[in-house]
């Protein structure tokens, strides 16, 4: 269970005279996800997650995604909204950590998503660029093109072990995206990591964003290529188009791509396949034998390059 820091009764009721919520009435640990302490509390007022921030996100960015969320939420925008204290504030700490309570949101994130859930998902990334259309607030991406060389090449003998010849094809994607990606196109506040386990479906029908913790401001069009990796593909990198076509449509219906964007979209979307893959081989690396939480297979993103190697342009993505 995915729980670091385990309040006592004494410290939930402090932590809650903060808040306009009521008193406790249940409260105990979520087993999902691997970095922070993360709980389901029900109280007088409704059920919320409390989530206390252990390592992965640094403090500093904390307003930042807080702000995010509010904001989405005040537009209608199924993020999950986080509670303000008494005092106005949107953090407060427990055991010199920071820590939030926010909003429940019903759903279950779906594990093969179908095509209605593609353009659902669609239409929400595209919803939310325009949601956030002039948000003052502005956080530089620290996973972007700039990161995946350094986190890639100290490991590019593991890369070898994993796959021969891996080594040699991932050095020439970081040199291909290096030289192409795209200059100029809009920019704006993404999720950035818009996967299936970060959204809530009641059926067809989204009813759940989550999990803002990589947001920050970039390419909008590379928000759209993260989700196509995520969700468009099916095992061993073979690409589904008819996927493709409706999540692209699904995000056309509300912010339609220029010109520019559809013709960046292989380079965009090759990038970020390299982006997971990076992240990827270096949990894979920093691992120990015998952990009891086994990181993510990169080679589910290799096999995604593979695919992106031969895309020529929108068209094989669906566009």
């Amino acid at each position: 269970m995915a729980v670091y820091t385990d309040l006592s009764d004494e410290e939930l009721t402090t932590l809650l005279a903060d808040y306009d919520l009521g008193a406790a009435l249940s409260f105990k640990g979520i087993a999902e996800g691997v970095e922070n302490s993360n709980f389901l509390l029900e109280t007088e007022k409704g059920r919320f997650i409390l989530t206390v921030y252990e390592k992965r996100v640094a403090r500093a960015d904390l307003p930042f995604f807080m702000d995010v969320t509010e904001t989405l939420a005040n537009k209608g925008f199924p993020a999950p909204r986080p509670m303000r204290r008494k005092d106005g504030a949107l953090l407060s700490e427990v055991r010199g950590k920071a820590c939030a309570l926010i909003a429940f949101l019903r759903g279950v994130s779906p594990k093969k998503p179908n095509v209605a859930q593609c353009r659902a998902i669609g239409e929400t990334l595209a919803q939310m660029h325009v949601a956030l259309e002039g948000f003052s607030g502005a956080r530089d991406n620290s996973l972007g093109p700039s990161a995946w060389a350094p986190l890639i090449e100290p490991r590019y003998a593991l890369a070898e072990t994993l796959r021969a010849g891996l080594a040699a094809d991932v050095e020439a994607d970081l040199h291909d995206v290096a030289r192409a990606w795209p200059n100029g196109l809009p920019r704006g506040v993404i999720h950035a990591d818009l996967f299936p386990d970060n959204s809530l479906f009641l059926g067809d029908a989204i009813s759940g964003a989550i999990d803002f913790y990589f947001a920050c401001t970039d390419l909008l069009a590379y928000d759209l290529a993260v989700c196509l990796n995520a969700w468009c593909f099916e095992p061993r990198g073979a690409y589904n188009i008819t996927k493709g076509q409706h999540l692209i449509a699904g995000y056309q219906s509300l912010r339609p791509l220029s010109a520019e964007e559809r013709d960046a979209l292989p380079i965009l979307s090759r990038g970020a396949a390299l982006r997971f893959f990076a992240t990827r081989l270096a949990d894979w690396a920093e691992t120990p034998p015998g952990a009891l939480v086994r990181p993510k297979d990169p080679l589910e993103y290799a096999d995604k390059l593979a695919f992106h190697r031969t895309a020529t342009g929108a068209a094989d993505y669906g566009a």
